[in-house]
């Protein structure tokens, strides 16, 4: 789908799939495009689904949306920005600022040299996944990372285009929903596929995607990869039995498709002339917390914060949702999804340890 202006409208099983599991482009002048571009910090842009999406879901029709209280309580000024947290994602900690969605009407010239987010909660690596929730697929946010380009080019030109781009870093982060959504909680993968078939099918996208990314200029890279999706307060709720176990059977999939993931990166910066992809761990980190809560200052670890914590999420967890936590800190995830800020700042601090932003 071409993006800029094209809006996703949400299919009737979009809204049922995710209940279940529950630009404007401002000018400026000449002696501003010098001193913008005369920088030298570094640009950061990111990809990917909920983990990085900093509000892109906003300007889109599609369910998966979170641009409404409680989300986003403890952001500054207490104001939802489409973040599924209670606060910072992941993205704001790949900069020293917050980093904004790339739909933001409001976005300035500054922020285009900068840096800016294209991500989309819900999406994946499979086609099929962003189709679900009518969210932004890589085809998408690769289409989208084009207009960026030819903004920023019509602005400063090519050579200092290109130095941006390839001065850069960018993040990708994908793969829970296609996992935990796509083929865990729903029937249209899982009779289809094994899960070493399915993971090579998110392989051969990633791949792919990648490989446009560094076409199109991008030079250095770091692509998380997948955590242990079977402890989500979700899928400890419909696949962990009365206990509410983590689901290895998840875990098991998620390091499968980490180990063919850091494979890719090593063969494609064998391929790619001047390539330097990263393959960040977000797998052990994450299990880390979970189950050593108290190093971390973390009392709950199998709920949400949001409601009962056992499948809020998007529209189910609202100011109206009965049960939302006061003290946040207490808790790794935020819903049942997605992680509360004090975990993303701790994770993050992990995860880009050594990565020079």
């Amino acid at each position: 789908m071409a993006f800029l202006s094209q809006i996703l409208v949400p299919s009737s099983s979009s809204v049922e799939i995710f209940s279940i599991i529950a630009v404007i482009f401002l000018s400026h002048n000449v002696a501003a495009v010098t001193a913008a571009t005369n920088k030298t910090t570094r640009a950061v842009f990111t990809f990917g689904d909920s983990i990085m999406d900093t509000g892109n879901n906003d300007y889109i029709i599609s369910i998966a949306k979170s641009n409404f209280p409680p989300y986003g309580r403890d952001f500054a000024g207490g104001k939802p920005t489409g973040r599924f947290s209670n606060g910072k994602v992941a993205s704001d900690f790949a900069v020293k600022k917050i980093l904004p969605a790339y739909l933001d009407p409001k976005l300035q010239l500054q922020d285009l040299l900068t840096g800016v987010c294209f991500a989309s909660a819900g999406s994946g690596y499979d086609p099929l996944t962003a189709k679900l929730l009518s969210v932004l697929s890589l085809p998408d946010q690769l289409d989208l990372f084009k207009k960026y380009k030819s903004k920023i080019t019509a602005a400063v030109g090519n050579e200092r285009t290109a130095t941006i781009l390839s001065k850069s870093i960018s993040f990708l982060s994908m793969g829970s929903n296609d996992l935990a959504i796509d083929y865990f909680s729903t029937p249209l993968r899982s009779p289809h596929y094994d899960i070493p078939a399915y993971t090579d099918l998110m392989i051969e996208s990633a791949s792919n995607f990648l490989q446009e990314l560094h076409a199109l200029g991008l030079r250095v890279i770091g692509v998380i990869c997948i955590p242990p999706i079977g402890c989500l307060p979700a899928q400890r709720t419909l696949n962990g039995g009365i206990k509410r176990a983590c689901y290895e059977t998840g875990n098991q999939a998620a390091t499968l498709f980490n180990s063919k993931l850091s494979h890719l990166i090593d063969s494609l910066n064998e391929r790619l002339p001047e390539a330097h992809l990263m393959y960040l761990d977000s797998y052990s980190p994450a299990l880390s917390l979970i189950q050593n809560p108290a190093q971390y200052g973390f009392e709950v670890v199998d709920k949400g914060c949001c409601g009962t914590g056992d499948l809020e999420i998007g529209p189910l967890c609202n100011k109206d949702t009965p049960g939302t936590c006061n003290d946040v800190s207490k808790y790794i995830f935020w819903d049942s999804f997605h992680p509360t800020e004090k975990a993303y700042r701790i994770l993050t601090s992990i995860i880009f340890k050594g990565v020079e932003i």
